[in-house]
């Protein structure tokens, strides 16, 4: 049996893949039946990859077959499931069809088939959320405050959720259906034909002669292949088994040097051009073209890496950690520039593509094509061994059924919100608290999505928190595309923020450190990222796009490397040399004020934080005489 689902399930991911190619580039499907078919073929291939049996190898024998019949009978009944939405999907149109209870209790029985797919795909979390969505829904007239509602019952709440376009099969399965899969599959090519193992060698190259040189080279290998890549983890396990010994062999503590590619990875799912897709589900979510979005999220993404150098590099200060030796600074070699194409072509045609006004879904079709081209000119272990993309379409539709499962699960919160208005209540809430003020408002907003967001890959948590979140933020006055900007920002910072903090905890094995110590550095090494979604609001020209003013812009440029300078160096307590307490107090203190949205403490507060800086160094270059003429004299 187990042979049985393993190879059946590594076929029917491999033409899940190729499904989501055809798809992309080359034919349209009915929306409809791309909307069911993309869910029932997910969740079989979820079924079939992750079954009970497998999860209680221990158990008795007649327990795991007890359990291998449960999940053949989760796969039938699904499969009817799905076949009778594909059966009446034409009718929801007219919005008038009224369901047998026979056809309920199907749609029922497939809700839980989604929350227990879930459960195994991205672990509790999710379906924990689902589960109190719909108890939340069915308990309204009994709840207190303004979470108190009609109630819903159980034939309208299953109605909204798998027989209306509200719901599991609602927008956002269209969107990642259509667009988004494109991607994880291009990224998945890109793993295949070698890309990570250049980029490392391309980092630790142009950063050697920076102190803390290996920790900066994992933040940049991490940010280039986390914007690819469609999870944190991922990210972290793919770059981390290279990066993280390489910055423990440099001096830094173990669960520094998790934290270092916790942080990194995870700042590659806002950076663009691709943004781990997430980028093409905003555009089509808000309507805003997908170079604009990339463009408000570009600066905001390169200040979270320059504040990751700054920290990285008051650390090696404090360590007294130098530049890698001379014996160990890499050669970049002409095979290497090479093999790089094989990433760098790619995007390029990426970006190319939707320059010229094509659609994402071609744009990543054409990506697609082209990481397989640059692939095998490239690499010639590649060539040597073409079946390796055989074992890359079944990871890649491994993701994709992933995916859809984590989003038919977010359809059912989808329709519990659209049928409580609970959104609408919780924007009110938000909104009163912003009359007081703007600021706390955020910040409750901000702690919220941190909450909403841990334990969940980018996609399931930027839409989750954005359903819920996103009318809070808006109706503060806030431009919608720095609204999801800004949610984004929070979900994916979800990922090192403990207790959860999945990235630090799959760092942490391969840095063999304790995770919860892990990710507490993370927070501090990514403490200016926390930042950035203010700046960004408080500051809209820093987006490019949103209300800019050249006067606005290059005031904001001066201020924010200040600050990230003053809070890496408050944070860690050196920068050329060591800083005592009062004095870290004041740069900390200053860092954040420099950020104030009032101008005259922004000017203070540089004025101040220039002036600890030049004192600083002053100071430190006095000492270096002192000691230069102290060690002449004793010679």
């Amino acid at each position: 049996m187990e042979v049985a689902f393993g190879g059946t399930s590594r076929v029917i991911s491999i033409c899940f893949a190729l499904l989501v190619i055809y798809v992309a580039g080359i034919a349209l499907f009915d929306e409809g039946i791309l909307r069911g078919g993309a869910v029932g073929i997910g969740a079989v291939i979820v079924l079939l990859s992750n079954p009970l049996a497998l999860r209680n190898r221990i158990a008795a024998p007649a327990v795991r077959i007890l359990l291998w019949g449960v999940d053949l009978l989760l796969l039938v009944g699904f499969l009817v499931c799905i076949r009778l939405f594909l059966s009446v999907y034409e009718d929801l149109w007219d919005g008038v069809r009224i369901f047998a209870p026979h056809e309920i209790a199907i749609a029922a029985f497939g809700v839980l088939v989604i929350l227990e797919l879930t459960r195994r795909t991205v672990g509790p979390v999710l379906a924990i959320i689902c589960l109190i969505a719909l108890g939340y829904a069915m308990l309204g007239p009994n709840l207190p405050w303004i979470f108190r509602h009609s109630g819903a019952g159980i034939d309208e709440l299953i109605g909204a959720i798998w027989y209306s376009f509200d719901g599991v099969f609602g927008l956002p399965t269209d969107i990642v259906s259509r667009i988004v899969l494109i991607f994880i599959v291009f990224g998945a090519v890109l793993e295949a034909t070698g890309a990570s193992a250049v980029l490392i060698r391309v980092a630790v190259w142009a950063t050697w002669r920076v102190r803390g040189g290996s920790a900066h080279a994992a933040i940049v290998a991490s940010a280039l292949f986390g914007t690819i890549s469609g999870s944190t983890v991922a990210n972290v396990v793919g770059t981390g088994v290279f990066t993280i010994p390489m910055i423990k062999r440099q001096g830094f503590p173990n669960s520094f040097a998790g934290a270092v590619e916790a942080a990194a990875s995870s700042g590659g799912q806002f950076t663009p051009p691709v943004m781990a897709a997430v980028v093409f589900l905003m555009s089509e979510l808000i309507g805003v073209p997908y170079l604009t979005i990339c463009a408000a999220a570009a600066l905001a993404a390169f200040f979270y890496y320059v504040s990751l150098f700054a920290t990285v590099y008051a650390e090696a200060v404090r360590r007294g950690i130098e530049p890698l030796p001379i014996e160990e600074r890499p050669e970049l070699t002409r095979n290497d520039l090479i093999k790089s194409a094989g990433f760098i072509v790619p995007i390029i045609v990426l970006v190319v593509v939707l320059f010229a006004g094509r659609s994402a879904a071609m744009a990543g079709f054409i990506g697609l094509l082209s990481a397989l081209a640059a692939g095998f000119l490239v690499n010639p272990e590649l060539r040597r061994s073409p079946g390796r993309l055989v074992g890359m379409l079944s990871e890649a539709g491994l993701r994709c059924g992933q995916i859809m499962m984590a989003v038919a699960a977010i359809g059912i919160v989808i329709a519990v919100v659209n049928t409580t208005g609970v959104g609408i209540r919780f924007a009110s809430m938000i909104l009163e608290i912003g009359e007081g003020s703007a600021w706390l408002a955020l910040l409750v907003t901000a702690l919220a999505c941190l909450v909403l967001g841990m334990g969940l890959p980018t996609l399931p948590a930027y839409l989750i928190i954005v359903l819920v979140m996103g009318p809070a933020i808006t109706r503060l006055g806030v431009d919608e595309l720095l609204v999801h900007l800004f949610v984004l920002y929070y979900g994916v910072l979800s990922n090192i923020t403990p207790p959860v903090a999945i990235a630090a905890y799959a760092a942490a094995p391969i840095a063999e450190a304790n995770p919860m110590a892990t990710g507490f550095q993370a927070i501090r090494i990514a403490a200016v990222g926390f930042i950035i979604p203010f700046v960004l609001v408080y500051n809209p020209a820093l987006s490019l796009v949103v209300d800019f003013e050249w006067g606005a812009f290059l005031w904001i440029m001066v201020r924010l490397p200040v600050a990230i300078w003053l809070i890496a160096t408050g944070t860690t307590g050196y920068e050329s040399g060591r800083l005592g307490v009062p004095e870290r107090l004041a740069r900390t203190a200053a860092g954040f004020l420099v950020l104030a949205p009032a101008m005259p403490i922004e000017v203070a507060a540089l004025a101040a934080g220039l002036g600890l800086i030049v004192q600083h160094r002053v100071r430190h270059r006095r000492t270096l005489k002192t000691a230069a003429a102290v060690a002449a004299d004793r010679s």
